[in-house]
């Protein structure tokens, strides 16, 4: 939702602007001068600002230069007299959005919000595109421009130079093999092959064959000499996927290999010269696999040289409205489709959804959606039912009653029993005096009758 601030030390035109824009749906907080303004736009800045350019505390010109100091992105909307419009003009050429005239108009004032709104809007879409070209650079099939995501290309960037084993821990859906194939795309490898390996679901013999191949005659039905993922990957990189699916029996083997980097087919008696480098990945915790005997501790200390463990998209929210885009782009291939983006309320569900599933559930959403809307925006009835759950108790949060409120309405009906009688009421809530005339200050209960002095 829309932030907006408006600063303003006339307490009447401060409180009807701030009214209005809150009916018109925006979040809005008011300030009398412009210091606790900019104390808190330093914290958490706001989308929209609301400024008159007289203030008693320093001047609306120099509030405008720290605002655009601080966040470039926020619009700001002059309001001023009649006569003092040359200094509003002087305003939007130093970088405010727009001016108004007081006294400003309903109308005006959420004219000038939208449109302040839809220029914010504009920016983010050109910083989505410009970042989506920037990842693909360097890192292509990666969408993220979020702290989380540029400390992870940044340890993918120095680990790329390194000849050393890389171990991802992630959970499925994050990314592990962008995130391998980028390490090989990055380094001196880039040239040799890349080779994907998933450890789950094979028995011995067949990872035996497929990692290391085997001779001609080394078993039934193997009427040919087959060179394994090892051999074949010469002077690349082997990506072992879910690596801690991999049986006891073939930890040994792979230990071996990765100690004297040499492979010996099945059926074979010379071994061979590798010259590779072990990716491998699991979804798991791998040091508690070990201390559950399930893992070998001396494989686990072989693989992992260095550790990258990839955020799960929850942990990097802004990259969301990013990879929305990138995947309405996908679909639009993919289905034939012309959708052109995605509603802000249906961007504000996937927001607070917390995505079990990662990034590939985020993908697999967009095309639900993607197949079903009739529009050429994303809407949030386009959505899984799942994800408009999350708001399911918005539309009767109004049916209740907040707890400060049942505690003034509750005192309020003691205090009135027994005529304000401080005695009496102190007698039956059972709580300090000074606690009663505490909360009769806060709650501002007044005093109805004369039997409310102290006995």
């Amino acid at each position: 939702m829309t932030s907006v601030a408006v600063i303003d030390d006339e307490e009447t035109a401060r409180k009807m602007t701030a009214r209005i824009l809150e009916k018109a749906g925006y979040t809005v907080e008011s300030f009398g001068s412009g210091l606790p303004f900019l104390r808190k736009m330093e914290v958490e800045a706001f989308d929209i600002v609301f400024l008159d350019l007289h203030l008693p505390d320093m001047g609306g010109m120099e509030i405008l230069s720290h605002i655009k100091s601080i966040h470039c992105w926020t619009q700001v909307i002059i309001v001023t007299g009649y006569g003092t419009i040359e200094n509003a003009v002087k305003a939007t050429q130093k970088g405010a959005f727009q001016y108004l005239t007081k006294p400003c108009r309903s109308h005006d004032i959420c004219l000038m919000a939208a449109r302040a709104a839809e220029k914010i809007s504009l920016h983010c879409e050109n910083d989505i595109l410009r970042s989506h070209v920037d990842a693909q650079g360097l890192f292509p099939g990666f969408i993220g421009n979020s702290k989380a995501m540029q400390v992870i290309f940044k340890t993918i960037r120095k680990v790329a130079q390194v000849n050393c084993n890389v171990l991802l821990e992630a959970e499925t859906g994050t990314g592990k093999q962008l995130t391998a194939q980028a390490i090989h795309n990055l380094g001196p490898r880039r040239d040799a092959p890349f080779v994907y390996f998933n450890c789950g679901g094979f028995t011995d013999e067949l990872i035996c064959s497929e990692l290391f191949g085997h001779e001609k005659g080394a078993f039934t039905g193997a009427d040919s000499c087959k060179i394994g993922l090892f051999e074949s990957a010469a002077g690349g990189t082997v990506f072992l996927d879910e690596i801690s699916e991999m049986p006891l029996s073939m930890q040994v083997k792979l230990l071996h290999v990765l100690q004297e980097r040499q492979v010996l087919r099945v059926g074979g008696t010379r071994p061979v010269d590798l010259h590779i480098r072990i990716i491998a990945a699991t979804n798991r915790n791998l040091k508690q696999s070990v201390q559950e005997v399930l893992f070998r501790e001396d494989l686990y200390y072989r693989l992992n040289v260095v550790t990258i463990r990839l955020p799960r998209l929850s942990e990097r929210r802004d990259d969301i409205p990013l990879l929305v885009h990138h995947f309405i782009g996908r679909v639009n291939k993919a289905f034939g489709r012309e959708i052109r983006g995605i509603s802000s309320e249906a961007l504000e569900l996937l927001m607070d959804y917390d995505f079990p599933g990662n990034v590939r559930e985020l993908e697999n959403i967009i095309q639900h959606a993607a197949a079903l809307t009739d529009e050429t925006k994303l809407m949030p009835e386009d959505l899984p039912a799942r994800l408009r759950k999350v708001h399911q108790w918005d539309n009767i949060s109004t049916e209740f009653v907040a707890m400060e409120e049942i505690e003034k309405q509750y005192l309020a009906q003691v205090l009135a029993k027994t005529g304000h009688n401080i005695k009496a009421a102190v007698s039956i809530l059972k709580i300090p005096r000074t606690t009663l005339w505490r909360k009769i200050k806060k709650y501002n209960i007044t005093q109805t009758s004369q039997s409310g002095k102290d006995s």
